[in-house]
């Protein structure tokens, strides 16, 4: 087993190792592999499980003041914000589950439904936070919802991570 180790040969450097990592890369959400998109969407599946089973506020512990042992409390105090929260939980878990098989099965990484199923997951996320958050306005919710939304398209389907303008990347503008 020690034959196989070539000791006589110095370890890369690393900025070696990062110049050569670089060379071809594209970083843009269709250089994803398949292993990484089934991570992730295992990861959405696992939390949207999750919140599904924990509802924010609990559960009644008990029968008085006309509600019954069990349910969530969320519900009784909130409808609109519970059925909010909860179809965001439902539609994030249900799409992930999908995008899981799906990637299991042989549908391509950088395929449109792939991507589309992925800012779906992501936005009904972030619609079970805002509709958790039982102190702000509702239409405000949804509006930051729609505008997160938004933004997800835009940066998965125009922003390149190498054409960010100089300012914006982590080396400084003239240096390497």
């Amino acid at each position: 087993m020690a034959a196989d180790l070539d000791l006589d040969q110095p370890p890369q450097s690393r900025d070696n190792h990062q110049q050569n990592a670089g060379v071809g890369h594209k970083p843009d959400f269709a250089t994803n592999s398949r292993d990484t998109l089934l991570v992730v969407a295992t990861l959405i599946s696992a939390l949207s499980y999750q919140l599904g089973t924990n509802i924010p506020g609990g559960y009644w512990q008990d029968d008085t003041g006309g509600h019954v042992a069990g349910d969530p409390i969320m519900r009784d105090k909130h409808r609109r914000r519970y059925w909010l929260f909860m179809a965001g939980s439902w539609v994030a878990f249900g799409i992930s589950m999908l995008l899981t098989v799906g990637l299991l099965t042989g549908v391509p990484p950088k395929s449109r439904l792939v991507r589309g199923a992925f800012q779906v997951a992501y936005a009904s996320l972030v619609l079970t936070f805002l509709a958790s958050q039982p102190r702000t306005s509702l239409t405000l919710d949804l509006a930051i919802w729609v505008g997160v939304m938004a933004a997800l398209a835009f940066a998965t389907t125009k922003v390149r991570l190498d054409k960010l303008p100089c300012w914006a990347k982590e080396k400084v503008c003239g240096r390497a």
